[in-house]
């Protein structure tokens, strides 16, 4: 099956080596003179240049101290679609450190870039879109995203975008989730992402688990996530081929049985015995939210008569090798084996 892929690829006369640099201090001046040149080819050649110099720290507080940003902000609606791109591309590289994030925030760039939300040009999108998963890496960046009111426009683009960019929103949503949830759950966010569940490529299956795992954590989010049947799906995905999808799966349904209801949607849904195999799992993340989500499943009374069963399995990750996989089986050991 062929995928869409999204070329950076310039056009035949953008040459970076004929780019004109200035020497020592006049380097940045110039080239931010150079941005807001009338000529086209001139404010190509600028932020070809720019692209390279901004990987380094120091120049990126050089530029942010000289005003480059609010010139980079007029460019995001150049209608050269080269421009866009590369004053993107300048952006995402910029907020790679920690100088440029703090210039991302203080100089109001995330509204800024979300302009290009609809671009026709699927590399300025992309572009804005790992600007933004950066940021939401940061509780100030995703919060900016949150204040900026993008988190409806971003659950929306799940439905439209490429895959590839689906990736990202799907990075950003969860870092963003930490901060606030229900701009999502208002949007629709749990359909959305029950679909993504089961797309046909691993890495959107797991990104897709791992925003359900935040937006399960208010009551709200435990409440649709039953409401849309999802669980079902979730515990389907306890026998992924992946140990990411296997291990955000279990930790969404960690959250998600919490509830009385949640906890019986997954008893229904028979997901005691994929969880029991993911209890000696090769890859302790697994590991860790199978026994928690099992220990959940022991407060119902069905559940316990279940696992009562297998409490010697719990009782041999009591050493695992990780500390928090060991103390979570001795809670879960205790938890099922408790008598009113």
């Amino acid at each position: 099956m062929a995928h869409a892929r999204i070329s950076a690829k310039l056009p035949p006369d953008i040459d970076p080596t004929k780019a004109p640099i200035a020497f020592g201090e006049r380097a940045l001046p110039k080239l931010n003179e150079e941005l807001l040149s009338p000529e086209l080819l001139t404010r190509q050649r600028a932020l070809m240049a720019l692209c390279d110099l901004v990987h380094d720290p120091e120049n990126v507080y050089q530029a942010i101290k000289l005003g480059f940003l609010d010139n980079l902000k007029y460019l995001l609606l150049d209608q050269d679609s080269t421009v866009r791109e590369k004053t993107t591309e300048v952006l995402y590289i910029m907020a790679t450190h920690n100088i440029g994030r703090q210039g991302f925030i203080e100089n109001r760039i995330i509204p800024a870039l979300s302009q290009l939300l609809n671009d026709p040009v699927d590399i300025c999108r992309r572009n804005m879109h790992r600007a933004f998963e950066i940021m939401a890496e940061l509780p100030a960046g995703a919060a900016g995203i949150v204040e900026s009111n993008l988190i409806s426009s971003l659950v929306l683009k799940l439905k439209t975008e490429l895959d590839e960019i689906q990736e990202l929103i799907l990075d950003t949503l969860s870092g963003c989730l930490c901060v606030e949830a229900f701009d999502a759950l208002a949007t629709g966010a749990v359909p959305i992402l029950k679909e993504k569940l089961t797309h046909p490529s691993v890495t959107i299956r797991s990104k897709a688990a791992r925003a359900l795992l935040g937006l399960s954590v208010p009551l709200e989010g435990k409440n649709i996530v039953w409401d849309e049947e999802v669980i079902p799906v979730l515990v389907s995905l306890l026998e992924d081929s992946d140990p990411e999808v296997r291990a955000n799966a279990a930790g969404a349904l960690m959250y998600a049985t919490i509830t009385t209801q949640g906890k019986y949607a997954a008893l229904s849904a028979d997901a005691i015995p994929p969880l029991l195999k993911l209890v000696d799992d090769e890859t302790s993340k697994v590991r860790l939210n199978a026994i928690k989500t099992l220990t959940m499943l022991s407060e119902a009374p069905e559940g316990r008569k279940t696992l009562l069963n297998h409490v010697d399995l719990f009782r041999g990750q009591l050493n695992d090798s990780s500390e928090a996989v060991s103390r979570a089986a001795k809670i879960a050991i205790k938890v099922i084996e408790w008598k009113p």
